[in-house]
């Protein structure tokens, strides 16, 4: 899972050299007016050699320049701290515990996120043809990967929304796919102690 979205949220970085330079510029410019976000999520997950989808749910934290609480609430329970400095798990005591894993995409999912709502680019958009459909209040972004050796592993990713992020579907190339749908996606409000501390608010 967190793969997954290390993977969806690396492609929301490029969005700035996509087709439809105005489009995207007004995607960017919707986005980046909410600098700390929360929302749920339901992710499911679908492989060919899995008779039923996997289903997970839960909530999102994220804020500008610091990182992002991703908390699964089932069907099991997980909170991970992702921010620039890397990837951490909150336990039930409030302490945080470094995750190393070997998954260098999970550690920069808050930075990439934070790149799409400041509207920066990255080198990395070489890797991807990008084209951009409707309008910055319902919009879709779709990336296509450009170098063979990605594309024998991912298909593509699909990004859709309005003033905020909606939905990310990633599509590989066994055909597994991943959709993760956002709701009742709002400005966070105050953090509470713990969300400022673990995030290095101050």
């Amino acid at each position: 899972m967190r793969r997954l979205i290390a993977l969806a949220a690396l492609l929301c970085a490029f969005a700035s050299h996509a087709q439809a330079p105005a489009l995207v510029d007004g995607i960017l410019t919707q986005l980046a007016r909410h600098a700390q976000v929360r929302a749920a999520f339901t992710q499911s997950r679908e492989n060919p050699a899995l008779a039923q989808p996997q289903v997970s749910h839960g909530d999102l934290l994220f804020v500008v320049g610091r990182g992002m609480l991703w908390h699964t609430r089932n069907p099991f329970d997980d909170n991970l701290v992702l921010t620039t400095d890397g990837t951490s798990r909150l336990d039930a005591q409030g302490k945080l515990e470094r995750v190393r894993d070997g998954n260098r995409g999970v550690s920069q999912v808050s930075a990439m996120l934070q790149s799409l709502l400041a509207g920066q680019s990255t080198e990395a958009m070489r890797q991807f043809s990008v084209t951009a459909e409707g309008s910055p209040e319902r919009w879709t972004l779709r990336f296509v990967p450009r170098q063979a050796r990605m594309a024998r592993v991912l298909a593509g990713i699909t990004l859709k929304g309005d003033a905020f992020l909606q939905s990310i579907e990633v599509d590989l190339a066994n055909g597994e796919r991943t959709h993760i749908t956002f709701s009742d996606t709002r400005d966070a409000g105050p953090l509470t102690l713990l969300e400022a501390k673990v995030l290095g608010v101050p």
